[in-house]
């Protein structure tokens, strides 16, 4: 991959702060407890930094709700723990500006039509695993995820874990350069999401497109390219990622490399 390293450490660095306020409806008696405040990583999932705020709450709610899975809102719309926290933000809060990003705390009525259960941190591991493998098959058939030992598997799990950017980019920068030959993935890594229906019904469903980084003549795709193919009749397209607007004259290969979550996919906020 190219050597803009800069790039990826500023990525990684993304931050959103956060105020989370417990639920009123769960809060027994009429003492509201304290909001709860963490800066946390945009690169990471919500199951990953949550204790504290667990732990904040918890002797605030009754005996019997105190077991139950804990789970966060935003202005009425439950957060799939399984995006990005960063996705998250882009897709529901980056439009309103003011900081702290406010959520709300539950831990009764789970919303299991919306949210998938996560009862420990081994069911994020699980899924930030399945994301990375079918990144790879996308971009390199597979080889070079299969070919890695457990070690490396599970150090990219603890550098995302623990926030650690060396540790992580150690392995991953082999996922991230193209194989054999070749000077560009086979398919590159998308995830769409569309911002319809936020006004009372959430995002629109996620897209997944086979998306080749060439076009047919050979030439680099841009990210005009992509869109031009994907949305033939829409003349206005905004893309967001990691909080910024993304020029569409920007290669998609440079996007995958180096604009990725740690899943190795692109997660794009289309507005």
């Amino acid at each position: 991959m190219s050597a803009d390293r800069e790039v990826l450490r500023e990525i990684w660095s993304g931050r959103v702060p956060v105020c989370c306020y417990l639920s009123p409806e769960e809060a027994p008696g009429l003492n509201q407890p304290e909001p709860c405040y963490l800066i946390v990583p945009r690169l990471t999932y919500l199951p990953i930094v949550t204790d504290k705020i667990k732990k904040h709450f918890m002797r605030f709610v009754s005996q019997e709700k105190s077991d139950n899975e804990m789970w966060l809102e935003f202005n009425g719309q439950p957060l799939k723990w399984h995006y990005p926290i960063g996705v998250l933000y882009d897709l529901y809060a980056s439009n309103d500006l003011q900081l702290p990003w406010t959520l709300t705390v539950h831990f009764d009525k789970f919303p299991e039509d919306v949210i998938i259960r996560c009862p420990n941190k081994e069911v994020v591991e699980s899924h930030f695993m399945s994301s990375i493998k079918e990144a790879d098959v996308l971009k390199h058939r597979g080889q070079v995820i299969s070919g890695m030992q457990k070690k490396d598997h599970n150090q990219l799990w603890l550098g995302l874990q623990n926030d650690k950017f060396d540790q992580f980019w150690a392995v991953n920068r082999r996922l991230m350069e193209p194989t054999g030959e070749q000077e560009h993935f086979k398919h590159v890594p998308i995830r769409l999401y569309s911002e319809e229906g936020i006004g009372g019904t959430g995002p629109g469903p996620v897209l997944q497109r086979l998306i080749k980084p060439v076009t047919s003549t050979g030439a680099r795709a841009t990210l005009a390219d992509m869109l031009a193919e994907i949305y033939p009749d829409r003349t206005e397209v905004r893309v967001r990622t990691h909080g910024i607007t993304i020029p569409p004259d920007t290669p998609l290969q440079w996007m995958s490399e180096h604009l990725s979550y740690p899943d190795n996919f692109l997660h794009l906020c289309v507005c």
